[in-house]
């Protein structure tokens, strides 16, 4: 899936999209794009003037740096659990 096709298409409809949806919309958006292997470059790249776009972008890097960090901390936890 190509960032700039999404990015064309997601400026054509978002004023279809009520205000108070454009967040969850947004974050939907994020997640298709991520989820079929899109480079993160990328989609700031093709949506860098959107703050909708943006700021899912950032809320699911947050959430991944925080599994990321949960991982390492049950990795450690069971490191420390195992004595020979």
């Amino acid at each position: 899936m190509h960032s700039t096709l999404v990015s064309e298409l997601w400026y054509e409809l978002k004023r279809h999209i009520p205000p108070s949806d454009r967040t969850e919309a947004a974050e939907t958006v994020v997640a298709v794009l991520v989820n079929n292997d899109e480079d993160i470059d990328d989609i700031k790249n093709a949506f860098k003037s959107d703050r909708d776009i943006k700021a899912a972008l950032m809320a699911y890097l947050d959430t991944e740096k925080s599994y990321d960090e949960d991982d390492e901390e049950d990795y450690d936890d069971e490191e420390d659990n195992d004595e020979w």
